[in-house]
């Protein structure tokens, strides 16, 4: 049982039907990221070198063949050197400059055909023009999600591979902000199993998520003194 799994409880995420007012319960003020602009950038280079180091298994036996090379799952891209150059005659756009960095894992066979690692950096210039808020307590930033692979390439120098590889970078003008959204309230979780005792009492008694007060509904503040 999950959320998609044999659960026709309407309290649970999934697509809109009908009518989508229908249920809704609050206003609830999340604190989250909000995306105030982004682009996508795709393109394919050639001649991208590569010095790689910190080979896995340790000591290759040269010269290396080249395998395929894609970005590392384990480190994500960065983005340094940013400039907001805002628009003289649009001051709420601005042109976006930056380097975008992206760690690499570089797969190959050395000589004696045993399959290995090593890593790389790929360093990318992008410009873009984007929306950018005017400045506030809550300052926007830049941030970047990338992706490089390729399976052509070879090895070119000592410890250094040459090859071309499709790129594709996102770029996005970010803020943390308190948005005031309208809810469905809380979801119904399905339950994974029974058990047929209850080992836990007072535990499973209580509600999943916190009470929340509801539009008419009255508050009563009892003030009291330690005596």
């Amino acid at each position: 049982m999950s959320f998609f799994i044999n659960n026709n409880n309407p309290s649970r995420p999934g697509p809109l039907n009908g009518n989508v007012t229908a249920g809704l319960c609050e206003k609830a003020l999340i604190e989250t990221q909000k995306v105030f602009d982004a682009a996508l950038l795709q393109t394919t280079e050639t001649g991208v070198v590569l010095p790689v180091t910190d080979y896995t298994p340790a000591d290759p036996t040269f010269p290396l063949t080249f395998v395929s090379t894609e970005a590392d799952p384990n480190n994500p891209a960065t983005i340094s050197n940013v400039v907001i150059s805002r628009l003289s005659d649009r001051p709420n756009f601005a042109n976006v400059t930056g380097t975008v960095t992206i760690p690499v894992i570089v797969t190959y066979r050395d000589a004696t055909g045993i399959l290995g690692t090593a890593t790389s950096t790929y360093t990318y210039p992008i410009n873009a023009l984007l929306y950018v808020p005017q400045p506030s307590l809550n300052p926007v930033s830049i941030e970047v999600t990338a992706q490089f692979r390729s399976q052509i390439g070879a090895y070119t120098a000592d410890n250094t591979f040459t090859v071309t590889g499709c790129l594709q970078i996102i770029i996005k003008v970010v803020a943390t902000v308190m948005l005031l959204i309208p809810t469905y309230g809380y979801p119904c979780l399905p339950g994974v199993q029974v058990g047929e005792t209850n080992s836990c009492p007072g535990i499973f008694e209580q509600p999943i998520f916190p009470g929340t007060i509801r539009p008419g509904s009255t508050v009563n503040l009892t003030s009291t003194t330690n005596q």
